[in-house]
Parts: structure tokens; sequence; C-alpha cells
């Protein structure tokens, strides 16, 4: 097949997307695939340049991504060096290139990645892509939506609420929170912009932190235990992960820097606590209407009480990730991996079909 691999974009999640965006793609080449690994926002080439036969070039036009930093990308420099249109998000012949498909592999993290434009514009021209359609994207990336959602639905969440930049009030018990409590972005990911405030000073810290990103926080009950993770594929949940960083908590450094983070999987949890919290994910997945794939992150306390803490509707595919991992200890490789998103995201366009057939 023809594979358009899209990563990169103006997200804070940007160098996450391009190492994914690399990873994916080598993969699928090796599958015998024929793979342009595409930045959204940069784009290949000039405005209006022929793309028909753009794939019989694919190792020449595909970009060459370095590793993930240790700091947050900044999106800034960025935009600035696209010179036709800064203000566009699709760069340069992105969406023909993406019409010249079979498929386009979603490797993009991050807001303008996860939070279903991309997917609603794609679904508009006719693009098949991998991964939760834009309805399902939009509810799991506005993290407050998602938690009444899920809470709804019946699975449990930590308790918190929303406040806005302007309106937060400078202590915790004005803002009706209590310490230790979490503070974070409501719309972000990677854990950019996330702290855990023990004290007043923190507290007042972690709201200038968080409103650095974005306009609204979640200010959220802390949940003292262990944190896991478990992908759902086609409804079935993947064994469950346990995540154990060495210093601090699951931050953006820890998620993406080798050796910051002990990863178990099939993590050491009595069979039925394993099996109550997949089936917590599969509810989760359900609830939100992700389709095809996504993951959960869950904290379990003392007494054996969990929370689903969000949903990620394109998680990472980087040398660390937590999906990889998960099939891998089901027998399923890196390779075979992104094969198997590949085709069931094609077997959603093809029963998609079949249904608008049946109702003609």
């Amino acid at each position: 097949m023809d594979i358009v691999v899209l990563a990169g974009g103006l997200s804070t999640e940007r160098d996450v997307s391009l190492k994914t965006g690399e990873m994916v793609a080598g993969a699928l080449r090796e599958n015998g695939h024929r793979v342009i690994l595409l930045d959204v926002f940069m784009g290949y080439g000039t405005p209006g340049e022929p793309t028909e036969d753009i794939f019989s070039r694919a190792d020449e036009v595909s970009l060459q991504p370095t590793g993930i930093s240790v700091t947050v990308p900044d999106t800034a420099r960025m935009k600035a060096l696209r010179g036709d249109s800064p203000d566009g998000f699709f760069g340069p012949n992105v969406i023909r290139i993406c019409q010249h498909s079979d498929i386009v592999f979603m490797a993009l993290h991050g807001e303008d990645g996860e939070n279903g434009k991309i997917q609603a514009a794609f679904d508009l021209f006719g693009i098949r892509y991998t991964g939760s359609g834009y309805l399902g994207s939009a509810l799991a990336m506005n993290k407050e939506i998602a938690k009444q959602l899920l809470s709804a639905g019946g699975v449990p969440v930590p308790a918190g609420r929303l406040v806005k930049r302007g309106e937060a009030k400078k202590t915790p018990e004005e803002n009706q929170v209590s310490l230790p409590c979490v503070v974070k972005p409501c719309c972000g990911g990677s854990s950019i912009g996330v702290s855990i405030a023990h004290s007043q000073a923190e507290f007042e810290a972690a709201l200038e932190e968080g409103f650095r990103y974005e306009r609204e926080l979640i200010l959220e009950e802390y949940v003292e235990g262990r944190e896991f993770s478990v992908a759902v594929i086609a409804g079935r949940a993947l064994p469950v992960i346990e995540i154990a960083p060495i210093d601090g908590f699951y931050d953006y450094r820890n998620k993406y820097q080798p050796g910051s983070t002990v990863e178990t999987c099939p993590a050491d949890l009595p069979e039925e606590v394993a099996a109550r919290m997949q089936e917590y994910a599969k509810k989760a997945a359900k609830t939100l209407g992700l389709k095809t794939y996504s993951r959960m992150d869950f904290m379990l306390n003392q007494d054996q009480e969990m929370f689903c803490l969000e949903a990620n509707t394109l998680p990472g595919m980087t040398p660390t990730s937590l999906i990889p991992q998960e099939a891998a200890a089901e027998g399923t490789d890196f390779n075979g991996l992104c094969e198997q998103l590949i085709g069931i995201s094609l077997q959603r366009y093809a029963a998609e079909s079949a249904s608008a057939g049946d109702g003609v």
C-alpha cells in the first residue's frame, strides 16, 4: 500500500509525534509498503507542484526527524520557519499527498492532532486514516467533558473541577479543592503543564505553569498509589502495564527519556483487579466512542480503588511508549502492531461503506 505517516504539527507534543512517525514509517517500510513521513505543518515542496507520482519518490520526500528533546518544543519558532502562510495549519501539498495514499497513519499527538479537527477535515476530503473519528477525538481531548461522560457511564474518575484563567482563586479552598491536588491543562497531553501541589506556594506556581499552556485547567484530587495504563484495540483490552517513574511523577521527561521510568507488563496485580481495570478501559473507550484503538490511564490506591485519569486517542508509538509494550506481552512485535492498526482501521471503513450501502 501507499501510506502517509502524518506527524509533527504545532502541538507542544511535536517532538514526540515526530519520533512516533519515524518509528511507524520505518516499520511499515520493512513490511513492504511505500511510505511518506510527512510533517502536517511544514508539508512538502511548494504549493501547487505536481504530486501524482509522489510515492515513487517516497524516500526522497520523507522528512528525517531528530530525537525527543528533554524540554517542550518551541512551537512559535517552528511556526516562523514556514514562509508561505504561517497561520494556516496544513502545510504545502499535505492534503493532496494524503489523497494519493491508501490510508494515513495518524502519528500526531496533542491538541491539533487529537482534538478531531484533522479527522473532520479528512472525512470531508475522503481521506482514510487510522484511529478514532472526529467526535470521539474531540470528546476525549477535553478532559472535563470526558470525565463527565465517563462518570455517567460508570467509569470511576477522580473528583475535580474546571477553572478558567482570570477566574481561578488564589487558594485551593477558594477553588473548592484540598491539598494535595493535581493541576493540569484541560486539553493538553504528555503531562505538559501538569503539577502536583502539596502547599499553597506550590498551588500558586501550578496555576501559573498550567495557564502558560491553556486558558482552562482541571483541579483534581490527588490519588496516591500506583499508575497503570490499558490499551483497547478493536474493543479488546490488552494486558495492563504499570508505570513507575524512578523520580517524581509520570511527567514529560519521565515519559520520553529512556531509563526514567520502570514499566512492567503484564503488571503485577491480582487477576481480579487487572480484569476489572481492563473492563473499565473497554467501557471508557465505548463511552467516548473511541473506535479502532485508544489507551486509558489509571491510578490504583491502597484500597484497590481505581480511577480513570484520561483517555488517549492517538497513543505514542515511540521506543518508550506503552501500547507497543502491551502488544509485545501478547507476542505482537512493533511491525505487527503497526500493520494491525492499519488493518482494523481499513476494516472500519469497509464496515461503514457496507452499512451505507444497506441504507440506500
